[in-house]
């Protein structure tokens, strides 16, 4: 199958720069996977399509603000950091990208968050593009990058120096059940919850699970293969506490439907099914699934999900669940219909 089988164009200014203004008050369009059929309505109404037999899956990764700035130790050169992941290079190491005019050689040094953190080069790691930093600081790390660094949003939310915006993404790039830190990216479906909504699942008897799945940057790395099946997924952590591979088993057990909130929760899901013959198992492991047509859909039953890019990965995905062309055909009624795309925008329900 053709990557350019997934395009589609979009008005740029449908690209969502902000949040709506409250959680639970978007838009949500409803795609029916039987026949095709869309009804337009808010996220609010999602309890409506709930049943007591269902469950709901989240993803509770919590973003940090993982974009370091700083200079060389020995020059005044700038230097800009996306931490990724911890390395396994050496304990205390972590993966990253940097931006630099200067090489990234090993023994060169860096001081970021103000001089509160000192990162020298170790190696290119094994991964495309990334780098293998020591780290050296006073504290809790992830304290010092939440006061010091910027939350990591996606290049098409645009953000200047001293944008005053940065603020708001602190507070709502993140989802409000957010528990396990390590994503530099949001499970951004679950952006539109608020504590008003789940307490309103939870009222129809809708039962709630989680999973961690920490987001990495290739979430946006756009497919440059000609064809879809050559591109590779770069690999994730995830973790499926107990508690939520017996209640996937549960909800299986009494015919209710596994509703996946992101493509995410969908990826950690289907990729522990694969692994465990169409079982959900409690596990901490890597995921490098790429769910594209054709794909049979061992765990999931239903998602609700963003508005993705034109020949992005979470585009396939979708059109694995729902079909290419219904997809795609309900992509340009909620252009027509003046959705807000992406991170901050609008959502669609496939049920």
């Amino acid at each position: 199958m053709k990557t350019s089988d997934f395009d589609y164009a979009l008005p740029p200014e449908l690209i969502a720069q902000v949040p709506p203004k409250e959680r639970g008050t978007s838009r949500m369009m409803v795609l029916h996977r039987s026949d095709g059929a869309i009804k337009h309505r808010h996220v609010g109404d999602i309890v409506d399509y709930l049943d007591p037999a269902d469950l709901m899956v989240f993803n509770d990764t919590r973003v940090f603000a993982a974009r370091a700035f700083g200079r060389w130790e020995d020059t005044p050169g700038r230097v800009e950091v996306l931490f990724v992941e911890p390395s396994g290079l050496r304990p205390g190491a972590w993966t990253a990208l940097c931006r630099s005019s200067r090489p990234m050689k090993p023994g060169r040094a860096m001081l970021l968050a103000g001089g509160e953190i000192r990162a020298t080069v170790l190696e290119r790691s094994a991964r495309d593009g990334h780098v293998d930093l020591a780290l050296e600081y006073d504290g809790d790390f992830f304290e010092i990058l939440d006061r010091t660094g910027v939350p990591p949003v996606p290049p098409y939310i645009r953000r200047g120096p001293g944008d005053p915006r940065v603020g708001l993404d602190r507070e709502r790039y993140q989802t409000v059940y957010a528990r396990e830190t390590g994503a530099v990216a949001a499970p951004t479906a679950g952006l539109h919850f608020s504590e008003e909504l789940l307490a309103r699942i939870d009222a129809k008897g809708v039962g709630r699970a989680f999973v961690t799945l920490h987001v990495g940057p290739g979430t946006f790395r756009p497919v440059k293969a000609e064809t879809v099946e050559e591109h590779v997924m770069d690999s994730e952590r995830y973790e499926i506490p107990e508690r939520t591979a017996e209640a996937v088993a549960a909800c299986r057990a009494r015919g209710g439907r596994v509703v996946a909130v992101g493509s995410t929760s969908v990826r950690t899901l289907e990729t522990s099914a694969r692994a465990h013959g169409g079982a959900v198992v409690a596990e901490k492991a890597r995921s490098s699934i790429f769910i594209h047509p054709p794909y049979e859909f061992l765990a999931v039953d239903a998602m609700l999900t963003n508005f993705h890019l034109p020949q992005s990965t979470l585009l396939m995905m979708v059109s694995a669940l729902a079909g290419r062309e219904r997809v795609l055909a309900a992509y340009a009624e909620a252009i027509r219909e003046r959705y807000r795309f992406y991170s901050y925008g609008d959502c669609m329900l496939i049920v």
